[in-house]
């Protein structure tokens, strides 16, 4: 592995790490208060950067790419079916 080649992987587990909070806390409550806007952009270009990057054959960012589409994947869909708590 070159060493630019680990300058992207460092990048890539800085920037899901990033992520790992704000999803988990929105997979707990069950909703996100995060803005319906910034989600769907963040998501599509998400996706689209995956595709990309798989076509372009780079492992690094098709990785990178495809976790935050996942995750940003996780915010839309609570954010438009938020979890109810039912009373007891």
């Amino acid at each position: 592995m070159s060493g630019i080649e680990l300058l992207g992987w460092l990048g890539f587990g800085i920037l899901v790490a990033a992520w790992i909070p704000q999803t988990w806390e929105t997979i707990k409550q069950g909703s996100t208060s995060m803005n319906i806007a910034f989600i769907i952009m963040y998501f599509s270009s998400s996706l689209m950067l995956t595709v990309y990057s798989v076509l372009i054959d780079d492992t690094v960012f098709t990785a990178l790419n495809a976790l935050l589409a996942i995750g940003s994947g996780i915010n839309m869909y609570y954010k438009f079916f938020p979890r109810t708590v039912r009373p007891a």
